[in-house]
Parts: structure tokens; C-alpha cells; sequence
């Protein structure tokens, strides 16, 4: 049976959301910890706790991975604590929810620089690590990276990047034992809509959806830890985004109108 006990895994945006749960579920299973967010008081504190109950250790490194010099520091400051990476979580992301016509570039440019250029320069200094190991290297994407979302140009485009990108780079890899994986959860509970920037890059700072029917940050958590252990090449968490992918290759106009509609459902939508 394969365990995850003393495997050192790297995870971006671990404040909070999908990111804390992955540090919680990992902890569960005796895995050490690099934790990375911009709020280094809360990632302390979640670091701290998870040593104490779990028994394990885990690293806090204030980082923005907008950065490409902040990723080299995330990863030289794991191996000189570990010595070793076995997975890299590519988790940071940020949303956001504004017509395109309407916003300004800024907006788009802010959403690549995480969702995408985060996720390249983690990669790049982890890589020689991780092909040593034979580990692991996990965007976590969304459908929205396989079927454009209106009102989230930019959002769909980091993403598409990403899953592009993901893709390329598993291709190269194929000699090697490195696993890489695309998680896509559905709609999830967490704060990335209240934080998602509106069309001047200012935070939202309210939800536009029903957070209580969406799947929670720990059960994403379980499910991308499980994919990740099993080495799967990728994950969609749920039939709404297993159905989204299926009716956007086999018919597209369809897709358009669909998802057009659901949009319109939204609270103060955007698209009418």
C-alpha cells in the first residue's frame, strides 16, 4: 500500500480553501509540510497547528508566486529544511468576475501572473528535485481551463495556460517516473469569489453564488491527495464539469447556450 508518511510536499496558496485542506489531508497521513501564501501571521499559526496535532513538521515561506525570485526562495528554503520535494501543489490562484468589454487589462495581466506565471516558476525550480524523487507536480485547474466561462476571460485563459502547459510538460517527462496531474474541482467553498477582482482589480468582496451547494474545500482536498497517491493523470470532481468537457467537444454551439444561460442565473448577473 502506498503511503504519503515523510513525503515533503510543497502546496501554494495553503492560507486557506482548497490549499489548507490539501496541508490538513497530507498532515493526516504523516507528510511534512512547505506551506506558501502572502499572509505568513495565519500560515504560521496553520503551521504550528498541524505540527502539534499531527506530529509532523511544516514549513511556513511568505511567498508571492507572481514572483519568479520568491519561487526559487520557496524551493531552496524546502531543501535546505528536507532536503528533498516529492509533490509540488500549484494551488495559488485568484479569480475574477467582470465583462471584458468592461474591465481593465490590469485585471487579466494580475490573473496570469498567479494562475499561470505561478505555476511555471514553481515548476521550474522543483523540477530537477522532483525528477530525483520521482514525484509529483499537480496543477489545480478548473472546467473553466477546459470551457470558457463568461465574465471570466482572464480567469479561463490562466487556466487554459495552465492545463496547456500541464500537458506539455507530462508529454516531456514520459521518460522519466514524474507524475503530473490536472485537478479540476466544480465549484468548490472557499473565499476566491469574495476575493475575486471585479473590473477594476478591486476585490468583490461578496459571493456571486450559493456557497452552501458546493462541494467543500476538504472534500476536494481527499479527492486530489487520493488522485495524486494513485498517480491519475487527471481529475473533474463532478458530473456538472465531467458533462461541461463532454458537451463542449462534441457540441460546442450547445455549450455556448448553456452556459450562457447558467450564468444568467447568478446573483446580480453579469450577462441577461
Amino acid at each position: 500500500m502506498k503511503t504519503n508518511k515523510n513525503k515533503v510536499v510543497i502546496i501554494t496558496g495553503a492560507s486557506s480553501g482548497i490549499g489548507k485542506a490539501c496541508a490538513e489531508e497530507y498532515a493526516k497521513q504523516g507528510a511534512n509540510l512547505v506551506l506558501v501564501a502572502r499572509n505568513e501571521t495565519l500560515l504560521d499559526s496553520i503551521c504550528q497547528q498541524l505540527e502539534k496535532t499531527y506530529s509532523i513538521k511544516a514549513l511556513a515561506v511568505k511567498a508571492d508566486v507572481s514572483l519568479e525570485s520568491d519561487c526559487k526562495k520557496i524551493v531552496s528554503q524546502a531543501l535546505i529544511t528536507f532536503g528533498k520535494i516529492d509533490v509540488l501543489i500549484n494551488n495559488a490562484g485568484i479569480s475574477m468576475r467582470a465583462l471584458f468589454l468592461d474591465l481593465d487589462l490590469v485585471v487579466l495581466k494580475n490573473l496570469m501572473d498567479v494562475n499561470f506565471w505561478g505555476t511555471v516558476y514553481c515548476t521550474k525550480y522543483a523540477l530537477p528535485e522532483i525528477i530525483k524523487s520521482g514525484g509529483s507536480i499537480v496543477g489545480v485547474s478548473s472546467i473553466a481551463g477546459y470551457r470558457g466561462l463568461p465574465g471570466r476571460t482572464g480567469y479561463s485563459a490562466s487556466k487554459f495556460a495552465m492545463n496547456g502547459f500541464m500537458e506539455s510538460l507530462r508529454t516531456e517527462l514520459l521518460p522519466t517516473n514524474v507524475h503530473v496531474m490536472l485537478a479540476c474541482p466544480g465549484f468548490t467553498t472557499s473565499n476566491i469569489r469574495v476575493a475575486a477582482l471585479s473590473k477594476d482589480a478591486s476585490p468583490h468582496g461578496e459571493t456571486s453564488m450559493e456557497e452552501g451547494k458546493m462541494m467543500s474545500a476538504e472534500e476536494v482536498a481527499r479527492r486530489i491527495v487520493a488522485g495524486i497517491t494513485a498517480r491519475k493523470r487527471s481529475l473533474i470532481m463532478t458530473n456538472q464539469g465531467k458533462l461541461a468537457v463532454w458537451v463542449n467537444k462534441l457540441f460546442p454551439a450547445l455549450a455556448d447556450r448553456l452556459v450562457f444561460k447558467h450564468f444568467t442565473k447568478e446573483k446580480n448577473p453579469l450577462i441577461k
